[in-house]
């Protein structure tokens, strides 16, 4: 009988036990709310993207350096987002803008961002407020839309969108297309109210390592309404198909 009661004390005292560890782990912290799960995704990453660094080459009408870049740095839910894109051709820089954001998940897919935008190349400089929402549309294209204000009461926007079709698990077709609307003419920097900016392309990469994938490709930019004026009258090209060879590579 000694025996029997100490196996059943034993017994005992192990159920209690667990069940003070079990209730330990369900209540919550003082950062933590009633009735949720201790959350485990606020540590920091960083992350930077060059989704073109492009080399596009014409017969007539010169080559043309490109780049477009993101970076961000953060949790899941709360990021600080760096953009960046230009051209150069002809010893000049054009299409210079630089973004600095605020971004916060707003959904599974999707993110919200505000921030600031520079407009930083050969033509005078413009500096705009911005706001705007990207990520994953279903179909899992890639989408983003920005509007901007600049401190002259200038409105802008722009769309884009691009989606990566598989043909093999290395071998990728990349449909590509960004629009650039604005609401006045501002002749300094060569640019018309309405659609001023199309830049469409298709480009096949491969991927060496998902970090490292060289691509070829097509790509058509053109110009439109006042800022295609504007740029005949100062001598360059209003509408451009071009061969390109590029790097895709993040880090």
């Amino acid at each position: 009988m000694t025996k029997l009661r100490a196996a059943l004390c034993a017994v005992v005292l192990l159920a209690a036990g667990l069940a003070g560890n079990a209730h330990a782990q369900q209540t919550p912290t003082a950062d933590q709310p009633q009735g949720m799960p201790q959350l485990l995704d606020k540590a920091i990453f960083a992350h930077l993207l060059f989704d073109q660094l492009e080399g596009r080459f014409g017969f007539a009408q010169g080559n043309t350096f490109r780049w477009e870049a993101s970076g961000w740095v953060g949790t899941d839910e709360n990021k600080i987002w760096l953009l960046s894109e230009g051209r150069y051709s002809d010893n000049q820089l054009d299409d210079g803008i630089q973004q600095l954001f605020y971004g916060r998940a707003i959904t599974t897919y999707f993110d919200a961002l505000v921030g600031v935008r520079w407009d930083l190349d050969s033509l005078p400089s413009r500096g705009w407020g911005g706001i705007g929402i990207q990520g994953l549309a279903p179909g899992f294209f890639k989408v983003s839309a920005f509007g901007y204000v600049s401190g002259e009461g200038h409105l802008a926007a722009r769309l884009e969108a691009s989606y990566d079709l598989f043909i093999t698990q290395r071998l990728v077709l990349q449909p590509q297309f960004e629009m650039n609307f604005y609401t006045k003419d501002d002749p300094a920097r060569n640019v018309g109210a309405g659609l001023s900016e199309l830049d469409v392309g298709l480009r096949l990469r491969y991927e060496i390592t998902r970090e490292f994938a060289p691509y070829l490709g097509i790509t058509y930019f053109g110009q439109y309404g006042a800022t295609a004026d504007y740029v005949s009258a100062a001598g360059g090209p209003t509408q451009q198909v071009r061969f390109t060879v590029g790097l895709r590579t993040w880090f």
